[in-house]
């Protein structure tokens, strides 16, 4: 398989040549999607944040944990590589791994299935071009969610490029991309090929992956676009450990006890094999009113050899999303309309064995389980003279379960939740070119997904009900010049039946609602653009900081007959602060220095165990050489250069006290990437 991948690179190099564009924009000068409605970044309502093309060039091969990170209000964490969660203002709280509370779309398509699961972990993020955050719920044409949502982007220009990189633990990666406009079709094919032997034993990765789209423009009026999207990860588990384990020996995986046997011995990991395709069609009926139309279908299959069990899920899913547009201007009034539906369909069969030793054993459990969700959206865009610009959508979101145990005996049930209006509202009103003030209002509803409603206990919890919540905040977006933008938001989000992992004395984890929550905080971001000194020594400057200060409390929270009422969320740092200097020496040599402080957390409901604060620190280095037609641009990443002892991801609520998954010590990543 990976010699078609290389074989692929070389074939489609030879037809094809490609353009790049700067990227030096200030963020207030960009325009941001909002589905499907181009908005300048100034005039948005939304609590949105943009992952450029220049915060992008910081990920490793493998994760897009640095450009996520630099966000604020945005958190993603590595349990171990390959395994990733990711935070809007503090929903990690009920994912042990994957994505969840978070709406994903890729370009028009959605990688969330119809409970509300994402795996994050099969997008490779060099396919990645642009991310856009919308923090907090939105309801409307994103639907129910109460963390936020993600727009990930692909190319939108001509490109042709390959990269090579190795480095520390075996790390080795590749990847092709080529997006070519050829007469009306804009297509696109990428391909990545990454694997590492990490630093913890029993954390080995390797990922393959292909993406293909063609957009049609197959009149004036009308586009086609038709995308496919196979993955194939493989990545072993070390699990958590003790702090006393973790002192002892950072690489170790989780050890045996009298009772039960180790990661490594049982062979621990997870093989996902994911394809997804889909169709869209978007057609401007009148100058007024136009239509859009998704259909796609994807097919997992997830292979999990566990401490406890072996486990296998073979997923079919199934999403439609279609809407109406309606928009008109006048001389000082705009108005847009859009009133659609999305709805998916998410059928599971789950098996699981024994586990000897990673290999499949005696059979436990065999269940079904076919989740139905479902929204209709209705939103309303009013711009009075291009100086007051009002949001206001509803939506009505349905979901549902059917669940049945085949083996070993027969159990079957329905579990319908209540159908959620979800109205959100928000207002900007900008004062002048470069100084806007917005203010939002929102109601957010989150359903537990399936590996919630059935964990790795392998019962089935109908008692778990959907989290809600209401959201209101304030922000304040300034442009000094064309120099320095500043952005500062305040938001106080009230969420009841908040949803809660807890793990039991064989690792297995369980899910239960925990009352009502407070999450109350300030985000900051400061930016400059890119500053020429006209200097051949010290050619360009630019920085970024950003921030997050949280207050976020349990409250009316009881457990048994402990009330942790009062008590800080578990798993939320109180503030995070990161920043990115970017220098360009000699008009050639590039020097990114970027940093991540991260205060300590509560890592169970309890707050008797806290982590330690961590200050991380990585370097890049990158050098453009140019032959004719043809960029060579070597790169050299030095990841935790200050050898720093700290953790990316912790198991929240953790049995025994194994919370801790070691990252790595200081480590080294060298590649060339190759414009042509």
């Amino acid at each position: 398989m990976t010699k078609i991948y290389f074989l692929l690179s070389l074939f489609s190099v030879s037809f094809f040549f490609s353009q790049k564009k700067d990227s030096a924009t200030l963020i207030s000068e960009v325009r941001i999607d909002a589905y499907k409605k181009s908005t300048p970044f100034m005039a948005s309502t939304k609590s949105v944040s943009v992952v450029s093309e220049n915060l992008l060039n910081q990920n490793t091969p493998e994760r897009m944990l640095e450009s996520i990170n630099q966000i604020a209000g945005a958190r993603m964490e590595e349990r171990s590589p390959g395994s990733y969660r990711i935070s809007l203002r503090g929903s990690t709280l009920r994912s042990p791994f994957g994505v969840r509370n978070v709406k994903v779309y890729l370009d028009d398509f959605i990688l969330s299935d119809a409970s509300g699961n994402i795996y994050f972990n099969l997008i490779s993020p060099e396919l990645i071009h642009k991310i856009e955050v919308y923090k907090g719920p939105e309801s409307g044409d994103y639907g129910a969610v109460t963390g936020g949502t993600l727009l990930l982007k692909t190319k939108d220009s001509e490109n042709l490029s390959a990269n090579l990189a190795i480095g520390s633990y075996g790390i080795f990666n590749q990847s092709f991309d080529i997006s070519k406009q050829l007469e009306k079709h804009f297509v696109e094919i990428f391909q990545n090929y990454y694997r590492t032997d990490s630093y913890r034993e029993q954390s080995a990765v390797e990922r393959k992956q292909i993406f293909i789209k063609d957009d049609f423009q197959y009149s004036k009026k009308a586009i086609l676009k038709a995308m496919l999207l196979y993955s194939d990860l493989g990545y072993e588990t070390p699990g958590g450990l003790t702090f006393e384990q973790m002192q002892a020996n950072r690489k170790q995986a989780r050890p045996g006890t009298a009772t039960l046997p180790g990661a490594k011995e049982q062979n621990a990991g997870i093989q996902n094999k994911m394809i997804l395709a889909g169709l869209s069609h978007e057609f401007t009926i009148s100058p007024t009113f136009s239509h859009f139309l998704l259909v796609q279908g994807s097919y997992v299959d997830f292979e999990n050899p566990f401490i406890t069990n072996f486990e296998n899920r073979f997923e079919k899913n199934f999403v439609l999303r279609t809407h109406f547009n309606y928009e008109k201007s006048w001389s000082n009034v705009s108005l847009a309309y859009r009133f659609g539906f999305e709805g998916g369909i998410n059928d599971i069969l789950i098996k699981n064995y024994d586990n000897n030793k990673g290999i499949e054993g005696n059979p436990q459990n065999f269940d079904q389980i076919k989740n139905t969700s479902g929204f209709y959206f209705l939103s309303q865009k009013l711009n009075f003279n291009e100086k007051l610009f009002t949001d206001v959508s509803i939506s009505l979101n349905s979901n549902s379960y059917k669940f049945e145990r085949l083996f070993p005996t027969s159990e079957n049930g329905n579990v319908k939740f209540k159908n959620q209006w979800l109205p959100n509202f928000g207002v900007t009103y900008l004062f002048a070119k470069g100084f806007s003030i917005r203010g939002k209002i929102g109601k957010g509803n989150s359903a537990p997904t399936n590996e919630e409603i059935r964990s790795s206990n392998q019962q089935f919890n109908v008692n778990l009900v959907p989290e809600y919540g209401w959201n209101k905040e304030i922000g304040i977006r300034k442009q000094f010049g064309n120099s320095i933008f500043v952005e500062g938001s305040y938001f106080d989000f009230r969420m009841q039946d908040a949803i809660v992992r807890r793990q039991n004395e064989a690792g297995q984890e369980y899910f239960v609602n925990s009352g009502e929550t407070v999450q109350k905080g300030v985000e900051v971001l400061l930016e400059s653009k890119n500053f020429n000194f006209k200097n051949n020594v010290f050619s360009n400057f630019r920085f970024r900081f950003s921030g997050s200060f949280y207050q976020f409390k349990f409250e009316n929270y009881k457990q048994d007959n402990n009330d942790f009422s009062g008590n800080d969320l578990t798993g939320v740092p109180r503030t995070t602060i990161n920043s990115l200097l970017n220098f360009t020496f000699f008009k050639k040599l590039s020097v990114d220095y970027y940093h991540f402080y991260t205060s300590k957390m509560p890592l169970n409901d309890a707050n008797s165990v806290w982590s330690e604060s961590s200050f991380v620190g990585n370097i890049q280095f990158r050098f453009p050489i140019d032959f004719e037609k043809t960029r060579l641009n070597l790169y050299l990443q030095i990841q935790n250069l200050y050898n720093t002892d700290y953790v990316l991801g912790f198991d929240i609520n953790a049995f025994g006290n194994r919370f801790y998954n070691p990252a790595a010590k200081r480590n080294f990543i060298f590649g060339v990437k190759i414009d042509f």
